[in-house]
């Protein structure tokens, strides 16, 4: 392989960013999970999930999705995006769209730690912890509806990951920043953006918020992918991917939450 195109090459990256001990053994144990386990553990989950809310809800759930057709738009859109991912000149933009937001020069500490906590947004267990706040203290039913949703497009992106098997930045390319711990697993879709733009989608059709609220909340989940880049996690189309995946999850939520109700 070609040194000057700066793919497909083992890449001795920088990490950027001092991380507490106590959270980097957290983070080096979770990493250490085969990610085989992490779709077992999410399968358990979601499987006592079903047991927890009521059948009438999940035969609701089931009779709105099949309904509804125009989602079939965004599935074309995410198809077209994976199948692009063998198109050569789409990996040379993809890099050079990545270099952008991940080697320019001027990161600071401070512009580090900020994006590592954003990236937090978009994390599953994030969810499930407002899922918990939703059920205690705001809806019961939008709550039931976070923990299925999160949990599907969890199982979802992973089983996704492991047919497209796409490699991450930090394997392919040289001279790159990984901030924080090395992500373990595959990188398309971004799983932290999908999740993102779902709960921006189920939270704004569910709460019936205004477009000046609506545009926060896709401001971070957009974040949130932008951070993916920034971190040296996942390539421009992983985060598209994932932001198209994500939308269509909540959109689903959104419909069934519409007719339940």
């Amino acid at each position: 392989m070609d040194k000057g195109k700066g793919i497909e090459r083992e890449n001795p990256c920088r990490p950027d960013l001092k991380v507490h001990w106590v959270w980097k053994k957290i983070i080096e144990y979770i990493s250490s999970v085969h990610y085989a386990y992490w779709i077992i553990l999410i399968t358990i989950l979601l499987a006592m999930s079903l047991k927890v809310i009521p059948s009438r809800l999940l035969n609701l759930f089931w009779q709105k999705i099949v309904e509804y057709k125009f989602l079939v738009g965004l599935v074309s859109g995410f198809s077209v995006i994976a199948i692009s991912l063998v198109w050569k000149k789409g990996q040379e933009i993809d890099i050079w769209v990545f270099k952008i937001f991940n080697v320019e020069d001027g990161h600071s500490p401070w512009l580090d730690k900020f994006m590592l906590a954003g990236t937090q947004l978009g994390n599953g267990v994030f969810a499930l912890i407002l899922a918990l706040f939703f059920h205690a203290r705001v809806d019961k039913l939008l709550a039931y509806e976070v923990v299925l949703g999160t949990l599907t497009l969890w199982l979802t992106v992973e089983l996704l990951k492991m047919m497209i098997r796409r490699k991450r930045p930090f394997i392919g390319l040289k001279d790159i920043r990984v901030v924080g711990a090395k992500a373990r697993g595959h990188s398309f879709p971004s799983g932290h953006t999908s999740q993102a733009f779902f709960m921006a989608t189920l939270l704004f059709q569910h709460f019936e918020f205004g477009l000046a609220t609506g545009i926060i909340l896709y401001a971070l989940a957009l974040l949130v992918g932008i951070t993916r880049i920034y971190l040296g996690m996942h390539y421009p189309r992983d985060v598209l991917g994932g932001a198209i995946l994500g939308i269509a999850w909540g959109l689903v939520g959104a419909i069934v939450n519409s007719y339940i109700r």
